[in-house]
């Protein structure tokens, strides 16, 4: 009330103080003027008896038209920009990019040619070997009738379908367990599988790694790459001796219990040898592209290496077997 009646007299006394200007430029009425008026109404406002107590309350006041720079507020803004961007450079997320192959790849005018070609080759070169014995050895032993000497080229021919017919049913297997893996794989997990292994040994080869450490990521990205292709080998070559096991018995004269007890166990002992196969496939595949890319050029290396682990990994293991536990697989 005090400082009320204070502005009131001032008022009356010259009524030109409180017009707007006089706010804002008048030196009589200033900022601290405003706050011994304030003062003095908080302070008529506290009891005399209670000044003892809480003694005199302390007023602060600020210029209430203080205002920041227009570029001190843009260089502030800038600099958070800055650091905002640069920190989720830093902590961006990694993308995994899949890329799928087609379903019927293996049908495809250059991998189809290639898988034909190679299946032919595997069961008709051989046939050109007695042949050649047998004009080595003319001169020891009489000659045969040409009825005798004909060779038979229609099993060949059998022999080359059902392989071309199984390589296409291991690579479209794989191609079916790729999209499963995609599916109810996580992202990172599937893009380690379906990687391009030569690519991705080229990229390491470029971080300056130890020989020791580059043998070993290389041969692991490997075996990972690898997996699903040997998975699927397996999946054909077990779906196929379990369909000759029940064929076999259903065409069998003797259906007794004895004889289904004879070929299950034949059936445990042939899915034996094949999981054998298709981990020592794996494993020496894995070995040979490290040891290849680490010698020789990244790319042709590793490819080189796989390629060579995975046909005599199991001829290896094989032969072990047979020499150490007698095992014929």
């Amino acid at each position: 009330m005090a400082g009320i009646a204070i502005l009131l007299d001032l008022y009356q006394k010259k009524p030109s103080f409180c017009s707007p200007q006089s706010f804002h430029s008048s030196g009589l009425f200033s900022a601290s003027a405003a706050t011994a008026s304030a003062a003095a109404t908080v302070a008529a406002g506290t009891p005399f008896a209670s000044r003892f107590l809480f003694g005199y309350p302390k007023v602060s006041h600020c210029d209430a038209g203080a205002v920041l720079p227009e570029y001190y507020i843009s260089n502030t803004q800038r600099s958070s920009e800055d650091f905002f961007k640069n920190d989720a450079l830093k902590y961006s997320v990694k993308e995994y990019k899949i890329e799928l192959k087609p379903l019927f790849s293996a049908f495809e005018l250059r991998p189809f040619a290639l898988t034909t070609l190679r299946s032919f080759l595997l069961f008709y070169l051989p046939l050109l070997e007695p042949s050649l014995n047998i004009e080595e050895d003319e001169e020891d032993f009489p000659q045969d009738s040409p009825e005798e000497r004909r060779v038979d080229l229609v099993v060949p021919l059998k022999k080359s379908v059902k392989q071309i017919i199984r390589e296409t049913t291991v690579v479209t297997t794989r191609r079916i367990l790729e999209r499963l893996a995609v599916i109810y794989v996580s992202q990172r997990m599937a893009w380690k599988l379906l990687k391009d292994v030569p690519k991705s040994a080229v990229r390491k080869s470029q971080r300056g790694m130890p020989a020791t450490v580059y043998f070993f990521r290389v041969s692991r990205t490997t075996f990972r790459g690898h997996l699903l292709g040997v998975t699927a080998a397996w999946i054909v070559q077990t779906g196929i001796e379990i369909y000759r096991c029940f064929s076999r018995i259903t065409n069998s004269d003797e259906s007794n219990e004895a004889n289904v007890t004879v070929r299950a166990k034949l059936l445990g002992k042939k899915i034996s040898g094949i999981t054998i196969r298709c981990g020592a496939s794996l494993i020496f595949a894995s070995i040979g592209a490290g040891i290849c890319a680490t010698l020789f050029r990244p790319s042709v290396g590793q490819w080189i290496g796989c390629a060579a682990g995975d046909l005599a990994g199991p001829i290896i293991v094989s032969v072990c077997l047979e020499k150490v536990f007698h095992v014929d697989l």
